[in-house]
């Protein structure tokens, strides 16, 4: 969009003034964001083109027009399948009034809406509440944890349904989190460790599964750089030059251990901003990650964790993430697509991977993004066999549905 935006800027009429295209969204090095709020230069006209972080996060100064597409990305979690998705949908008519609210904060404005009024009162009058969309594994946890007597009764002000409940236990269960003791959940002594994390439950079991593997140094970065919004800085205009920089980086095992590379350079030069300039990495976003491992290492230490690092020994690493992220893996097809292994729900590997263009027979990835298909993002080459081992009743009992 902004690309299209500054092509037409190169052929306005005369007496147009001239334009300042300007993106604007979380993962966005922090200098180019500075560059919304500075005024524009004399003759010239900003436009913004956001992602819904203008809506409530920020407030720039000046605008006068809005123009609302009507659309937002949301995390939509399925219960049946256990897939927690991406997904491109329609804003709920609070939303749109939020959004109408940018124009003329300071003075009178315009909003133009990309869809009819008859569209705009199909909407849904209010945002559905996250907890009501979104996996609870990591809510039901946290109230085992807090000894909440029944949490399958817990009074939640926005309620979700009994199925995204049964579906968090169920997560929680194969995670070897639970213990049913007397019709009452208890959590296990990895349960109660996993608790301690201020993390997602299949994390926080990667993370104490690592030092079986003797890769817990490894296993932290990974799963600090996954806590945090991109690293990576992908301006689609220079995209060519970014590939060049990035080959050095690139792990043909995919893109956790590419990640994995990346940071290990970022620490051995100090944090060099000049570096991550030119590398195309977002430096803030790196010391978070930094700050985040730190905390994670702390917790580790508290429990008298061993840590290990596995050295140059990456195949240990994989073998970690496929045992606790058994849940999110896909295996390639005979007609060269994938499918998840459990539910065989098609999917395809996102174009910003690493291994877009490797057809690996086994990944595990982290997220899944859904635009015109389900794309699996931050992936990692196993082997079937792995998962096998990880979980082997579970996949006994897949393959036993499948059949029938």
């Amino acid at each position: 969009m902004s690309k299209t935006c500054r092509d037409i800027a190169k052929h306005l009429p005369d007496g147009c003034p001239a334009m300042l295209v300007l993106p604007l969204y979380a993962s966005l090095p922090y200098a180019q964001q500075l560059r919304v709020f500075q005024g524009a230069p004399k003759g010239y006209r900003k436009v913004i083109i956001s992602t819904n972080i203008a809506e409530t996060s920020i407030t720039i100064t000046g605008i006068k027009y809005v123009v609302d597409t009507g659309m937002v990305k949301a995390k939509k979690y399925n219960p049946d399948s256990g897939l927690e998705v991406l997904a491109v949908q329609r804003v709920s008519k609070t939303q749109a009034w939020q959004r109408t609210g940018r124009a003329g904060r300071e003075d009178s404005g315009i909003c133009y809406r990309l869809y009819t009024e008859d569209e705009f009162e199909k909407f849904d009058k209010m945002t559905v509440p996250e907890i009501q969309r979104c996996n609870l594994a990591s809510v039901m946890l946290q109230l085992l944890a807090m000894k909440v007597p029944n949490v399958l009764t817990f009074d939640f002000m926005s309620k979700p349904s009994p199925d995204h409940i049964q579906a968090a236990i169920a997560q929680l269960d194969l995670l070897g989190a639970l213990e049913h003791k007397d019709d009452q959940l208890t959590l296990t002594p990895m349960g109660r460790k996993m608790a301690a994390f201020p993390l997602e439950p299949k994390f926080a079991k990667t993370i104490l599964m690592s030092p079986k593997f003797h890769c817990t140094e490894e296993i932290l970065t990974i799963v600090s750089l996954l806590s945090v919004d991109s690293v990576l800085h992908n301006p689609s205009s220079r995209r060519e030059e970014v590939q060049g920089v990035r080959k050095k980086f690139i792990s043909s095992e995919g893109d956790h251990m590419t990640l994995l590379n990346i940071y290990r350079t970022f620490k051995n030069l100090g944090g060099n901003k000049d570096w991550c300039k030119e590398n195309f990495v977002n430096s803030k976003n790196m010391t978070l990650v930094a700050e985040v491992r730190a905390q994670l290492r702390d917790i580790c230490l508290k429990m008298s964790m061993p840590i290990a690092s596995s050295r140059g020994d990456v195949e240990s690493v994989r073998r970690c993430l496929a045992h606790s992220l058994f849940m999110s893996t896909a295996e390639l097809q005979p007609d060269g697509t994938y499918a998840t292994t459990d539910t065989h729900q098609p999917v395809a590997i996102h174009p910003s991977s690493v291994l877009f263009h490797c057809k690996p027979a086994c990944v595990v990835y982290t997220e899944l993004l859904y635009t015109n298909k389900c794309y699996m993002r931050d992936l990692c080459v196993i082997d079937a066999q792995w998962l096998y081992e990880a979980a082997p009743e579970y996949f006994r009992r897949k393959l036993r549905t499948a059949r029938n």
